[in-house]
């Protein structure tokens, strides 16, 4: 009783998870927004990824998020076209070396699965054209060394990991904007480490500026400028603004509008 009890137990373990036909995944296909074809195999209850969507792999973007994958096959090199991968919440413990020969790829999301510094494999190095990555709420403990070579990279997300120290190999990433590192074990002394010139943080950070004549902005936009104007000039002078400086609050250093900001007035007038 007890050893066919046992044989149940493990033909239900090994059945465990969805499976899917050829005809099932071509009714997941969609078309985004900018014109790409996605197969969204999302929340779908797979335990592994089917391998007759290999006849699908025309794709530009490939949705497998939301299920209970433990690995991902060694055929995702066939997706030679995927600029979008989301993997986000399975039970992933390992990469493949062929996900390195996605070489269109822009964005990666291997956000919350069972992922260390060791099942990473170098060949994501090979990335060449990689802006997005996020490796939130996973298990690592440091950033790979082979990231150093992800030069296209924007955003990285290592939030809720095991990271004890700032990860040195991001830092000179020439396209870097935003690092997410938060819920982190970094001690403080750690995250406040300096870089190589003495800078507390190497990151370059872009912010959009927009300048524009005081004429294109309406009455009350105006109105907040030039009371943060004022606030500013007080604060830097250490008294209050007269009424009479108020009066010749000016924007003389102010330039011609682009195109962006000048749209963006019109629309909210």
């Amino acid at each position: 009783m007890a050893k066919g009890t046992t044989k149940k137990k493990k033909k239900t373990a090994e059945s465990k998870g969805k499976k899917m036909t050829l005809k099932m995944a071509k009714s997941c296909l969609k078309s985004t927004a900018d014109g790409s074809r996605c197969l969204d195999l999302s929340n779908q209850g797979l335990s592994t990824v089917p391998k007759c969507i290999v006849k699908l792999c025309d794709v530009e973007e490939l949705d497998l998020s939301r299920n209970v994958l433990q690995k991902l096959p060694g055929f995702i090199d066939r997706f030679a076209n995927l600029r979008s991968l989301d993997l986000h919440s399975n039970h992933l413990e390992h990469l493949p070396e062929s996900i390195g020969r996605l070489q269109s790829l822009v964005s990666l999301n291997l956000c919350n699965n069972r992922l260390t510094s060791g099942s990473l494999p170098s060949e994501l190095g090979l990335l060449r054209r990689l802006r997005q990555l996020n490796l939130g709420l996973n298990r690592m403990h440091l950033v790979p060394s082979s990231f150093a070579a992800l030069k296209e990279l924007r955003h990285v997300g290592l939030f809720d990991n095991q990271l004890t120290r700032y990860p040195e190999h991001l830092r000179n990433l020439p396209r870097l904007e935003r690092i997410n590192l938060d819920n982190n074990p970094i001690a403080e002394a750690a995250a406040g480490e300096r870089g190589p010139r003495g800078d507390a943080d190497t990151i370059r950070r872009v912010e959009s500026l927009y300048l524009v004549k005081e004429s294109c902005l309406c009455e009350e936009c105006l109105q907040k400028v030039q009371t943060e104007r004022q606030r500013l000039e007080s604060r830097g002078s250490g008294g209050a603004v007269s009424s009479s400086m108020r009066s010749r609050v000016t924007f003389a250093g102010l330039v011609s509008p682009n195109s962006v900001a000048q749209l963006d007035q019109e629309t909210w007038r």
